[in-house]
């Protein structure tokens, strides 16, 4: 309850926010327009992304640009009225699949810009086990237990479907995401096997060997994507920024170092400076024909 009550009190002051900043961003003849950015707080992949795009945006580009935290629901509503311009982080097309459906007239999606997002049951890299049909028989090994993150959680969903479709007599303990990589981390540092909920992309991969479970019934789908899904009026306003966007992804493991040093206390500015600082080459492949 108290997860729901701050997740409805974080969509509310989003979409105060939102307006506030609708109403009071404007742009004279010889400045560039703010681009508002909206991404899930509680997502690290969502901060890592949209924190290296604003740099960009705002350096390479010369737009200022306002990332604003939102829940995902009203992250997809501000798009496509207009009081966002963007977000870098809309996962497609099964977990955010609703929201695409009832918005995809109002809004554009320029591309991936990671394409192998997946939600499922990780467990560090060397125990015997790799399928979650392997699970039951190998219970007493992992206490039973499944550490899992808030309730609601669309990967709890789907565990709980998957504990179904696979007979497992598992517990899913519901927890926080914070929650989840300490329990983790415990169990990495005795060399205890565990079980967590989890998804790629995230910075655990980047500190730990871990592997997801296959899953051969696919109750947790095949892999997504996350997209840059902008408002349509992006093209008018900022056409470089329209441009940049469109040529914006990660390759395999890139993310993961922007995701770590934002965990272990770096600013999310700081640590996406620091990583463009290190990767010119593909700064200036995202910007080019853009400028």
């Amino acid at each position: 309850m108290k997860g729901l009550k701050k997740q409805l009190l974080c969509s509310a002051l989003g979409a105060a926010l939102i307006t506030m900043m609708g109403a009071s961003v404007t742009a004279t003849a010889d400045t560039k327009p703010t681009i508002k950015i909206g991404y899930v707080e509680g997502w690290d992949d969502s901060v890592a992304t949209s924190n290296v795009a604003a740099e960009v945006i705002e350096k390479r580009l010369g737009y200022p640009v306002q990332l604003v935290p939102v829940a995902a629901g009203i992250m997809w509503q501000g798009v496509a009225r207009g009081d966002l311009d963007a977000t870098l982080s809309a996962w497609l097309p099964v977990t955010q699949g609703a929201y695409w459906d009832q918005f995809k007239t109002k809004v554009a999606d320029l591309g991936t810009n990671f394409p192998d997002a997946k939600i499922g049951l990780i467990v560090p890299a060397d125990v015997p086990e790799t399928s979650i049909a392997d699970l039951e028989a190998h219970k007493a090994d992992f206490g039973g237990r499944i550490v899992g993150i808030d309730a609601g959680a669309g990967v709890m969903k789907k565990t709980d479907d998957a504990i179904k479709a696979y007979s497992l007599d598992y517990q899913l303990m519901p927890s926080s995401g914070s929650a989840m990589t300490a329990e983790l981390a415990r169990s990495m540092h005795a060399n205890k096997p565990v079980i967590v909920t989890g998804w790629a992309p995230h910075w655990m991969f980047a500190k730990w060997k871990l592997k997801f479970l296959d899953d051969p019934k696919k109750v947790y789908g095949d892999a997504e994507h996350v997209d840059n899904v902008i408002n349509p009026g992006l093209e008018t306003k900022a056409a470089p920024v329209v441009a940049f966007l469109k040529k914006f992804q990660w390759k395999p493991g890139e993310i993961d170092s922007v995701m770590l040093a934002t965990e272990n206390g770096t600013k999310p500015a700081a640590a996406a400076d620091a990583w463009i600082a290190a990767h010119g080459d593909r700064v200036d492949s995202w910007v080019a024909g853009a400028q």
